[in-house]
């Protein structure tokens, strides 16, 4: 596996992003990227100076997955936005493998925070459609994992629940909050 910065005139490789946002967010996320327009948008504004957006790339030089980072508080915190990997691929590494990547990128720039949220809009979780404003920090300490959550993937990473956003793709899908120091 190879990770490189994708950038403007890469066609073939933004395409393939493109294409896997679309793929690897339909099953939890349907409403994230529903077509290729909408993951071509995402990947070129992910394309801009301030940003990052690496890539890994398979053997045969096509891309097998993707991070993005969104600068925050002057920097000191990286929001990591969006992480995907070919569905073929996943449970190999190359998300790890991104997710480690993008910290040393952060890193150098002078980071020492990394966030994320990360939805529940198909009811994943214990934190869904419930009343996440009576005894947060209570459902947020007994949170299970019902239908392969991707949460329990960054903690393996050493990220920590710092909050959720009640309500944010509707009434009972939140956004859960996800930081770690670097």
């Amino acid at each position: 596996m190879e990770i490189i910065t994708l950038t403007l005139g890469q066609e073939k490789l933004i395409q393939q992003a493109a294409q896997l946002l679309v793929d690897g967010f339909k099953v939890h996320w349907p409403n994230a990227w529903q077509t290729l327009q909408d993951g071509l948008d995402e990947v070129h504004e992910m394309l801009a100076p301030d940003r990052i957006l690496r890539i890994a790339l398979d053997e045969e030089g096509n891309a097998a997955g993707w991070i993005g980072g969104i600068p925050q508080y002057d920097g000191l915190v990286w929001e990591l936005h969006p992480l995907v990997v070919r569905t073929d691929l996943q449970g190999q590494g190359f998300g790890r493998a991104l997710e480690k990547d993008f910290e040393a990128q952060v890193r150098v720039r002078g980071a020492i925070t990394i966030t994320l949220g990360t939805d529940d809009e198909d009811a994943s979780t214990s934190l869904s459609n419930v009343d996440l404003y009576d005894g947060t920090w209570d459902r947020i300490k007994s949170i299970s994992n019902l239908k392969g959550h991707p949460y329990t993937f960054y903690q393996k990473l050493g990220y920590t629940i710092t909050g959720v956003m009640p309500d944010a793709n509707g009434i009972g899908k939140p956004d859960i909050l996800m930081s770690r120091r670097i």
